[in-house]
């Protein structure tokens, strides 16, 4: 089932209308009902009734996206989503290393008395608390260093910084954010190739898969780096998908 990206986001938002200056491109647009008249909108190309949002020349005519371009803008804002959700679970994380490093000694104390309350309970099901990876794991952290534990907090804040500045310019589809999100996501990619290596999960191949199809959705929709003709072929199919080029091109072909 094919979407209609277009009629789908009017629904939501409304129709957008605009009264162009030049008599044959106006005649185009606007249509005479028995309920008053009609404008055609920028975005579906279905006629609304009523006065235009507004009128001028056609060269100042509001660039509303639509069709690819629109499907396009969706996919981004999903993408913005993801990477502001990721953001806040980081700070949450580096929150929570920063608290436990200034307690230490107490969550220590705090891990080690129920794991003597606990011992005893999984000892029964056959299972070593002492020689678990996960409890390993975690004695490990207690041996950290307060300063390391700062470190690795700041880290993560800033990590999560650059997260959140991607789904703000992504959201807003600022073409520095898809540049930032592709840099960004392909640094990290050897990393998240490194974790598979270490310990394979449903939750690291999907993250993994999702940020590679990211970076190349990205690259070649918005033909970042010159490429598939880059900023000045982007910019070309943006304005040919807008309503006022459509009809402006064909009101010249009709009176050639």
């Amino acid at each position: 089932m094919k979407i209609d990206w277009d009629r789908r986001t009017c629904a939501r938002r409304g129709h957008v209308t605009y009264a162009p200056q030049e008599a044959v491109l106006r005649d185009r647009l606007r249509a005479e009902t028995g309920l008053g008249e009609a404008w055609r909108c920028l975005r579906c190309g279905d006629f609304a009734l009523g006065a235009p949002h507004g009128s001028g020349p056609a060269e100042d005519a509001p660039l509303v996206p639509r069709g690819k371009v629109l499907r396009d803008l969706f996919i981004l804002r999903f993408l913005a989503v993801e990477r502001a959700v990721r953001g806040v679970f980081i700070v949450l994380v580096a929150i929570a290393v920063w608290k436990f490093s200034n307690s230490q000694d107490a969550v220590r104390r705090f891990f080690d008395d129920y794991l003597d309350v606990f011992r005893p309970v999984f000892r029964h099901f056959h299972y070593d608390l002492d020689h678990s990876p996960v409890v390993g794991t975690i004695q490990k952290t207690f041996d950290y260093k307060h300063s390391t534990l700062v470190i690795v907090a700041v880290a993560l804040l800033v990590y999560a910084l650059i997260e959140i500045v991607e789904a703000v310019g992504l959201w807003r589809a600022k073409r520095w954010a898809e540049y930032l999100t592709v840099v960004a996501t392909a640094m990290f990619l050897p990393l998240e190739i490194y974790e598979l290596t270490e310990k394979i999960s449903w939750v690291k191949i999907a993250t993994l898969t999702l940020n590679i199809l990211a970076v190349l959705y990205i690259l070649l929709a918005k033909r970042l780096f010159g490429l598939r003709g880059g900023h000045a072929a982007f910019e070309a199919e943006r304005h040919s998908a807008s309503l006022i080029e459509v009809e402006t091109t064909a009101g010249v072909a009709a009176h050639r």
